[in-house]
């Protein structure tokens, strides 16, 4: 049997689009290493699955060619529909981050599982370990290239190297490469960040609300001091505008601001004044009064046991600075094996932005992750992955009617 389409990769992406190509009454297999179907998706959103995004824009997207970006991206409307029609609601938060109904990327899943199995599309749950080209008949090697499967159309699914231990690999760059594609260069993204300044130890564990910089980009979100570095939702935020600079420079610098909420004016007037209240005691039993005690230590390089009477002005503004401008020394990233995507990928130059297929190999399609598409943090990674399922279903269904 020759089936009309063969999907790399039961993910996010290859998931929806065998379903929308299935309910087109084309023959479709679907190929999955793993042991169940969307594995890596039951870990997305702390297990909620942050499924989409009310605000859809341009902006939260990246790829080295952005006119890709802009014919490729559905709207919300689109991938509520789809997922209306398999039996998933949503519900929002204010920010705009959407989730199922129940709360429970399971139910992402099941239902997708359900979907699947009900219109009949083929799993076969092993690893697509070759891929060759005969005419117009694409032939797909597994279980050890001792069984072959032919099709019309292949699409790779198969996401990007992104935290191995949820089964990613190399294997649809791999694949892109081997017929002809271009990569860009990869990096981890919406990931933790490495430092190597004293006494990290000391604050591991420390949890803040603070305003972050590097240059002219400004985040606000929770930082988590760690014993390799600095963590939280803030540093996975900004991450992604700094791993390309880290492959190219051994440090920089962030500011952090540990009172976003205070400008430094407020924060002098309110130390100052409390002195007169609080004269007796050394400075961190005072400073306790405003910042974690573990903090203290590792901001101020000044003799935190003297009294709090002798400080001058100069001091105060010393301890001010030092509170709304820390200056944190980032060493380099904790690496594909923690990020959450990978910013790179199949050079979207080579595919076509409105219907995945590529522009070198007549009948290969490309979705999801391996692609040089990436997003901040907050659903727009899997709003590409469904938009570009439903973009690539669109070009089969121009191409084998």
């Amino acid at each position: 049997m020759i089936y009309d389409v063969s999907i790399v990769g039961a993910g996010a992406s290859g998931m929806v689009l065998a379903i929308a190509l299935a309910r087109e009454n084309k023959s479709v297999v679907l190929f999955e290493k793993n042991s169940k179907v969307g594995k890596r998706l039951l870990a997305t959103g702390n297990g909620r699955c942050n499924i989409t995004n009310l605000n859809i824009s341009l902006d939260k997207f990246y790829s080295k060619n952005r006119k890709f970006l802009r014919d490729s991206i559905l709207d919300y409307k689109k991938i509520e529909k789809f997922f209306n029609s398999i039996g998933l609601y949503f519900t929002s938060l204010p920010d705009g981050r959407v989730f199922p109904m129940s709360l429970q990327a399971l139910s992402v899943v099941e239902l997708l599982e359900y979907e699947l199995k009900r219109l009949g599309v083929e799993i076969v749950y092993f690893e697509v370990e070759k891929i060759k080209k005969q005419g117009d008949i694409f032939q797909l090697y597994y279980n050890n290239s001792n069984n072959l499967l032919e099709s019309r159309i292949v699409v790779i699914a198969t996401g990007n190297i992104a935290n191995p231990k949820l089964g990613a690999s190399r294997s649809g760059l791999d694949f892109a490469e081997f017929f002809g594609h271009r990569l860009t260069p990869l990096y981890p993204s919406l990931v933790q960040l490495t430092s190597n300044m004293k006494n990290l130890k000391k604050v591991s564990g420390v949890r803040v609300d603070a305003n972050i910089s590097f240059r002219d980009i400004s985040i606000r979100g929770d930082i988590l001091f760690t014993k390799y570095g600095i963590s939280g939702l803030g540093i996975l935020d900004i991450s992604p505008f700094l791993v390309e600079i880290l492959t190219k420079r051994r440090e920089l610098v962030l500011e952090i601001d540990l009172m976003p909420d205070i400008s430094e004016r407020e924060l002098f007037k309110m130390l100052f004044s409390s002195i007169k209240e609080q004269s007796r005691k050394s400075l961190d039993i005072w400073l306790m009064g405003f910042l974690n005690r573990k903090l203290i230590d590792f901001i101020l390089d000044i003799d935190i046991s003297r009294d709090i009477k002798s400080l001058s002005k100069r001091d105060i503004t010393y301890i001010v600075s030092s509170i709304k401008s820390l200056k944190f020394l980032v060493n380099g990233t904790k690496g594909f094996e923690f990020a959450e995507v990978v910013r790179g990928g199949v050079d979207t130059r080579d595919i076509d932005s409105l219907t995945m297929e590529s522009k070198l190999v007549d009948g290969l399609y490309f979705v999801g992750e391996v692609l040089d598409v990436d997003g901040i943090r907050g659903g727009y990674n899997l709003h590409f992955a469904w938009s570009s399922a439903l973009r690539a279903k669109e070009g089969i269904l121009c191409s084998i009617r």
